[in-house]
């Protein structure tokens, strides 16, 4: 760990999960005691030690707590169609910045959406939570409602679970389902993890059914939910840590 356990001015460990809420001061004693707790990715079983909360990152079975919510600023974003996944735009056109005015603190978009997809972004000032979230390695699974003309015959879930090939690669989906078909319009479910550009619209082409509208409902375990379009909410609480520990943080 990167505190001395006996630094004065420290907070015991104990405290810090009975404020955060983990359990009583008594429960949390016992946690510490049986190996549940790590600081600084070190297993602490010391009833002693006292920590910085503010600057020192503490794990409960494989949890982090979040303990300091005003400095992990995730803003979840209902991007409305015609707006750019971009902080700018030299042509003038709306842009992200446009929906996050209220907040002075640099925020760094987590992936993006074509200008004709609306839908979840995030944001948010932590630069490494951002890098990982997109990062092929942690396959981020983003969930998607598609209206495609036609009605999509039998086969093509299995074949886009199987994969095809498309110009830069093979793709596959990690699930798909039909949610309603009414008239030549069938409204589905897609989930995919990788994030490559227009891929849901590339994809859904290639097996002759090209997207009428797009939205992004999922971005890993944060989901749109009843958020409007053009609005945004903090992600906090259970969700801001599940987000955490969907990339190892």
């Amino acid at each position: 760990m990167r505190a001395n356990p006996y630094t004065e001015g420290g907070v015991r460990l104990q405290k810090v999960l009975a404020q955060a809420g983990v359990a009583s001061r008594r429960a949390s004693e016992q946690m510490i005691t049986d190996g549940r707790v790590s600081v600084d990715g070190t297993v602490v079983r010391s009833q002693g030690v006292r920590v910085d909360p503010a600057t020192q990152v503490i794990h409960v079975d494989g949890e982090r707590l979040i303990l300091d919510e005003t400095k992990h600023i995730v803003l979840a974003v209902n991007k409305p169609i015609g707006t750019i996944s971009t902080m700018s735009d030299p042509e003038g056109r709306p842009s992200i910045a446009d929906l996050i005015a209220d907040y002075p603190e640099r925020l760094y978009h987590v992936g993006r959406l074509d200008i004709d997809t609306s839908g979840l972004l995030l944001l948010t000032n932590d630069g490494e939570l951002a890098n990982r979230l997109t990062h092929p390695k942690y396959e981020i699974r983003k969930t998607y409602v598609a209206r495609l003309h036609g009605e999509v015959k039998p086969g093509v879930k299995r074949t886009l679970m199987n994969g095809i090939e498309l110009e830069d690669g093979p793709i596959k989906v990690d699930s798909f389902r039909i949610v309603d078909t009414y008239g030549d319009i069938t409204t589905v479910e897609i989930v995919v993890h990788e994030g490559r550009n227009r891929l849901v619209r590339r994809m859904m082409e290639a097996v002759g059914y090209p997207v009428r509208e797009l939205v992004r409902t999922g971005f890993g375990p944060i989901s749109l939910d009843h958020l409007k379009q053009g609005t945004t909410r903090r992600v906090k609480g259970s969700a801001l840590t599940a987000l955490y520990g969907a990339v190892g943080l």
